[in-house]
C-alpha cells in the first residue's frame, strides 16, 4: 500500500499511472454493450468472437512500429496521444451500422490500444529505474480499477442515459479531459539510450523473453476472455439477467484492483518469480468455483481468479522491462508483443469453442491454460530470472 499512496499523494506519479486507469474505463464500459451489439446485428458467438478477433490483429500489428514512435516521440508524449486517440477510437463500434464496420472499428482501437500499452508500461518502467520505486503492480492495480469503475458506474447509466453511443460519448470526454490536464507532468519524458554493447549482450536474453512472453500469453488470453465473455457466460449459461450480467466482470475487476494494489509489497518480499507462481495456483482455484455454474460460487470465482491474474503480468513487464542490455519498450514490446496475440487468438477460440459445445466448455480450456503458466514458470521461468 505504500506505492498506492505514493501515487495518491504526488501527482508526477499519478498523472501516468492514470493511463492505466482510463484505458479500462473505457473498456469496462464497451463490454457492457455486447450483448447489446450480438443482439442487435443477431450476431453468434463466432461472429462476436471474430469481431473481437479484429480487435487482437490491429493490437498485434500495431507492437512493433511502437518502440519507434517512443523513440522518435519520446515515451511521454508517446503514452499523452495513445489515450487520446484511444478515447477517440472507443466511439466508434457503438456508432457503427453494419457488423463490417464494427469489425473495422475494432481494429482501430486495437491499433490505438498497442500504442498506448507499450508507451505507459515503458514510461512506468523507466520512472520507477530514476526514482527507485516499485510501483508497477500499482499501476496495473489502476487498470483493474478503471474496469470496475466503467462497468460498475456503466451498469447504473445504462438505464440512464438512452443510447450506448451517449454513454461512451460521455465517458470517453471525461477521461479525454483529465488525461489532458494531467499528461503535463510526464509528456517530456524519454527513455535513455543504452549503449551498443549491452544492447548486443541483450541478445542472448531472447529466450529468457520468450518465456516470459508465454506466460503473458497465456494470462492474457484469460484476461481478454473474462473481460469480453464473461457477461455472456452469466447471460447464457446462466440465464442472468442483462442488467445484472456485468456481475462477474465486476467481482473478477474488483479482485483484481486489490490483487494488484498489495502487490508490489509482496513482490519486493517473495520475488517475482514465486509471486507469479502462487498467483497461477490461485486462478485455478478460481476456475474450480466458476465453473459449477451455480450463481454465487461462479461470481466468487470470477473474484479468485482475478485476484490470483492480478499480479502475472505487472511482474512479467517488470522483468522485461528490466532485462539487462534491452531497452525497456523492446523488452516490453516483445513480450506484450506474443502476450497480447492471446487477444488474437483468444476471442475467436472462444467463440468457436462455445458454438462446438458451450461457453462452459471454453471456460475450461482457460482453467488448463492456467495450469499449464504455473508449470513454465516452475521449471523455465526460475531458471533464467532471479
Amino acid at each position: 500500500m505504500k506505492a498506492l499512496k505514493l501515487i495518491l499523494s504526488d501527482p508526477f506519479y499519478f498523472s501516468p499511472v492514470w493511463v492505466f486507469a482510463s484505458m479500462n474505463i473505457l473498456t469496462g464500459t464497451w463490454v457492457l454493450y455486447i450483448p447489446h451489439v450480438k443482439t442487435s446485428f443477431e450476431l453468434n458467438d463466432s461472429e462476436v468472437g471474430l469481431a473481437l478477433f479484429s480487435l487482437a490483429v490491429g493490437l498485434l500489428i500495431s507492437f512493433p512500429f511502437v518502440p519507434l514512435i517512443n523513440k522518435k516521440l519520446g515515451i511521454g508524449h508517446s503514452t499523452k496521444w495513445g489515450i487520446f486517440c484511444y478515447c477517440f477510437a472507443f466511439n466508434l463500434p457503438l456508432m457503427a451500422p453494419s457488423y463490417i464496420s464494427i469489425c473495422a472499428s475494432l481494429f482501430i482501437i486495437g491499433m490505438c490500444a498497442g500504442l498506448t500499452d507499450i508507451s505507459m508500461n515503458a514510461l512506468i518502467s523507466h520512472i520507477e529505474k530514476e526514482n527507485n520505486k516499485h510501483i508497477m503492480s500499482t499501476a496495473h492495480g489502476f487498470y483493474s480499477l478503471g474496469g470496475f469503475i466503467g462497468a460498475g458506474i456503466g451498469s447504473i447509466l445504462i438505464g440512464l442515459i438512452s443510447t450506448p453511443a451517449k454513454h461512451m460519448f460521455l465517458i470517453s470526454s471525461i477521461i479525454f479531459i483529465s488525461n489532458m490536464l494531467l499528461s503535463k507532468q510526464y509528456q517530456s519524458i524519454r527513455e535513455k539510450n543504452i549503449i551498443k554493447e549491452k544492447a548486443d549482450k541483450g541478445l542472448k536474453k531472447f529466450a529468457p523473453l520468450l518465456g516470459l512472453a508465454f506466460i503473458a500469453f497465456i494470462i492474457m488470453i484469460n484476461e481478454g476472455a473474462i473481460e469480453h465473455w464473461s457477461n455472456l457466460f452469466l447471460f447464457d449459461i446462466l440465464s442472468a439477467p442483462e442488467n445484472i450480467a456485468g456481475v462477474g466482470f465486476i467481482a473478477f475487476s474488483l479482485c483484481m484492483t486489490i490483487g494488484r494494489f498489495f502487490g508490489d509489497k509482496i513482490s519486493q518480499s517473495i520475488g517475482s518469480i514465486k509471486i507469479i507462481l502462487f498467483a497461477c495456483l490461485i486462478a485455478v482455484l478460481g476456475f474450480a468455483f466458476l465453473l459449477t455454474t451455480n450463481m454465487i460460487t461462479t461470481v466468487i470465482g470470477f473474484g479468485i481468479i482475478g485476484l490470483g491474474l492480478s499480479i502475472v503480468v505487472p511482474e512479467v513487464t517488470r522483468l522485461a522491462g528490466n532485462t539487462k542490455g534491452v531497452q525497456a519498450s523492446h523488452g516490453i514490446a516483445i513480450v506484450s508483443g506474443i502476450g497480447f496475440s492471446g487477444f488474437l487468438i483468444g476471442p475467436l477460440m472462444m467463440g468457436f469453442i462455445s458454438d462446438w459445445s458451450n461457453l462452459k466448455w471454453s471456460f475450461g480450456f482457460l482453467f488448463l491454460l492456467v495450469i499449464m503458466a504455473a508449470i513454465i514458470t516452475k521449471f523455465h521461468i526460475s531458471k533464467n530470472y532471479k
